[in-house]
């Protein structure tokens, strides 16, 4: 996997939009998808790996006890990735890793916790359009039917209907990005889209690094973010866009008042 220090702004922003060009359409669509941490040394663990203990074998219970209980909230029926898609964006523990089609959105995550601004953080750059290159036969069928970049949920159901069946599809490890349903208006602004492996164990960074074209990471200096985080508010790339609602708007308005002295950065502070 490559890695590159981002030594400004207007160099993050080159390397975030680095092949975005097709020639084929004289259009500007990257093939990325990207994930912001806020600490460059994170992996890409899925908050199944993080529960701890023997993950793999809790990740059937997780998910029956979702759907019996999540029944009231939840419309009866629909694909099993939808279910799989809803857990995790409600904050249970699966085998789905959060992505997102663009930049700027990583680039809020990987600065919009002012208790890190003390350590580098990064951006994940993973090329979707290779990886799905190494899809088993079924799903790359899938794809070329209907012609789409990544497959929505209702496509992955066509081919795979459970776990033990994605699990079964090939003999080796594979990643499938599939774009998530539009449950609310927070997973359409974060143009937001799920990776998942076959096996719940799997590590989506070893993947990777085992195939040193397919992923690239930027680490974005310490010292860099408090210009970032500012140019990303003038922006509007603030919690209030990604988290509608009071809970968004109240995260937003705590950091965006918070003076720069409680980040370790000299007194300062911002007014509006």
């Amino acid at each position: 996997m490559n890695e590159i220090v981002a030594s400004s702004w207007p160099d993050l922003m080159e390397h975030l939009f680095l092949d975005s060009w097709d020639a084929s359409i004289m259009r500007h669509r990257s093939p990325y998808a990207f994930r912001g941490l806020s600490d460059e040394n994170y992996v890409l663990s899925t908050r199944l790996m993080r529960l701890g203990g023997d993950f793999a074998n809790l990740e059937k219970h997780l998910l029956r006890n979702f759907r019996k209980y999540a029944l009231s909230d939840v419309e009866h029926g629909g694909s099993f990735w939808k279910w799989l898609a809803v857990a995790q964006h409600h904050g249970l523990p699966t085998r789905l890793l959060d992505w997102t089609f663009s930049p700027l959105v990583a680039l809020h995550f990987a600065t919009s916790n002012l208790n890190r601004f003390d350590v580098n953080g990064a951006i994940w750059c993973v090329n979707f359009i290779e990886v799905n290159k190494r899809l088993p036969r079924q799903l790359r069928a899938s794809l070329e039917e209907e012609g789409s970049l990544v497959p929505t949920a209702e496509m992955l159901d066509r081919v795979v209907k459970s776990l033990s069946e994605l699990e079964s599809i090939s003999a080796e490890n594979f990643v499938v990005f599939f774009d998530p349903p539009s449950i609310d208006a927070r997973i359409i602004n974060q143009y937001a889209l799920f990776s998942t492996m076959p096996h719940a164990g799997s590590s989506l960074s070893d993947w990777l690094k085992a195939d040193a074209g397919l992923s690239w990471k930027i680490v974005v200096p310490a010292p860099l973010k408090w210009e970032i985080r500012d140019k990303l508010d003038k922006a509007n790339i603030t919690e209030r866009i990604l988290f509608p609602g009071l809970d968004g708007l109240a995260s937003w308005l705590a950091r965006y008042y918070t003076p720069r002295s409680a980040a370790g950065l000299p007194a300062n502070s911002i007014k509006v």
